[in-house]
């Protein structure tokens, strides 16, 4: 593979995305299953009220969907929050808006390696579990080389399969109550709400839980590889969010259902085998733990995707080298270069610690939500003077603020752990930012092709 600096023009992103296959990439990303994981945590926090845990969160995070979408049509870039704060608030600001995400993006394909280390490491705990690692970099790291095309059908037929899973556990859930387990009926309110509910734990759970929906945002990186840009990756966002929200809503109102409390979890920090056990039996228990390891392999495969988008676009706005990270490969059509530095950095789950590795994607996480909503009432509210009637202050000022305020409950509630290391990153940043401009005397590099 060579660099080919001759060409005369520059290659650029394919156009190959249509609305179906972003949201299964946001979908895969998101990782319904997740759900599992979560469940024993967040039922024992909220007293056994995780589907009003999950109602919540989804409220919170649809209203920075909203926010994402309004940017989206206003600048279809890759660069997603990046390129959003750049734009709307000031360069330096995009800046270490794009360096904190990095945080979010670059750690979570090897978070996902991690998890599927963990389940590999259960399953055949005789081989040597560096083995799996790179093997399932590798298959990555190659699928995302091809194309954005052969990650969106890899990530198409796997989120189906989640969604027949997660059918096919539920289905045997709701077999299990109506013969008598757990709570023994089928409708009941008490998921939602009971005598022993208490609103402040169950938004603390929905602190918890917000996380699980990671990946509606990532989609937006797409934009320069999707046709209808403009209109397309709005309606992806939210729906993925939306679709997402009620696929763990309606999960976990049954699951509630057949555990009404945590003790019967000798583990609820980790319940997912557990659940399988209990409603599965051995042997599906086995094969759904081995269907796991593909469908957090699916998961890293989009945020591998988006991460590498990312830094296609600040390496094409020169803040990071361009001739590196602004490459684009001429017969592949995409950030070849970006690809295979994010497939390395996926090689630390060999030793990494996951969670360290967790608490920076948390972080970065929450400074793009954060200012992806600033952005909204700096562009349109502020810059474009949007600001006459009921309806340009409901959606440029109301809902933009009301999405920063759900993410700062998510501040609040952040671990001490991801705020250090998070602050550690940003002081990083701004020593290399001081350095490519010159001590903040030259402004801070900007593509200069009109979005």
């Amino acid at each position: 593979m060579s660099l080919d600096t001759s060409a005369p023009q520059r290659a650029h992103l394919k156009k190959s995305l249509t609305l179906l296959p972003v949201v299964m990439i946001g979908l895969a990303y998101m990782q319904p299953m997740t759900l599992f994981d979560t469940f024993g945590i967040v039922s024992g926090l909220t007293s056994g009220h995780v589907a009003t845990a999950y109602a919540f969160a989804l409220i919170a995070i649809l209203f920075t969907a909203i926010s994402y979408g309004k940017l989206v049509r206003r600048f279809p870039s890759a660069g997603s929050a990046y390129t959003y704060a750049q734009k709307a608030i000031s360069p330096h600001v995009g800046f270490m808006v794009g360096w904190s995400s990095l945080l979010d993006y670059l750690f979570m394909p090897m978070i996902n390696i991690l998890l599927a280390k963990n389940y590999f490491e259960a399953l055949v705990p005789g081989i040597p579990s560096w083995i799996f690692v790179v093997l399932l970099v590798a298959f990555m790291t190659m699928s995302n080389l091809r194309g954005i095309k052969t990650v969106a059908n890899f990530n198409s037929v796997i989120v189906v399969l989640q969604v027949v899973v997660m059918i096919g556990i539920t289905g045997m859930v709701i077999y299990g109550v109506a013969h008598g387990e757990g709570a023994g009926t089928l409708t009941s309110s008490q998921p939602f709400w009971s005598a022993d509910a208490h609103v402040v734990p169950m938004i603390t759970g929905a602190t918890i839980l917000c996380f699980s929906f990671l990946g509606f945002d990532g989609i937006s990186s797409l934009s320069e590889e999707t046709k209808d840009a403009e209109r397309t990756i709005p309606r992806a966002i939210f729906l993925t969010a939306l679709i997402g929200g009620l696929i763990f809503i309606v999960a976990s109102y049954f699951l509630q259902l057949y555990f009404p409390d945590i003790s019967r979890f000798k583990d609820p920090d980790s319940s997912q085998p557990e659940i399988m056990l209990y409603v599965a039996g051995h042997v599906l228990q086995f094969g759904i733990l081995i269907f796991s390891v593909v469908t957090v392999l699916a998961s890293g495969m989009a945020a591998h995707a988006g991460v590498s988008r990312l830094m296609y676009v600040m390496g094409r706005d020169g803040v990071f080298p361009e001739r590196f990270f602004g490459y684009i490969h001429p017969k592949w059509r995409t950030p070849s270069l970006n690809v295979l530095l994010v497939g390395a950095v996926a090689l630390m789950a060999i030793r990494f610690d996951l969670v360290t590795a967790t608490a920076l994607v948390n972080f970065g996480a929450l400074v793009a939500f954060t200012f992806v909503n600033l952005s909204v009432i700096a562009q349109f509210w502020i810059r474009e003077k949007r600001n006459r009637t009921l309806r340009d202050h409901i959606n440029y000022l109301v809902l933009p603020v009301l999405g920063a305020l759900t993410v700062g409950a998510l501040w609040i509630n952040l671990e001490e752990s991801s705020m250090v290391l998070g602050l550690i990153w940003a002081a990083v940043g701004i020593v290399y930012l001081a350095f490519v401009t010159r001590s903040f005397r030259n402004p801070v590099p900007q593509y200069s092709e009109e979005v």
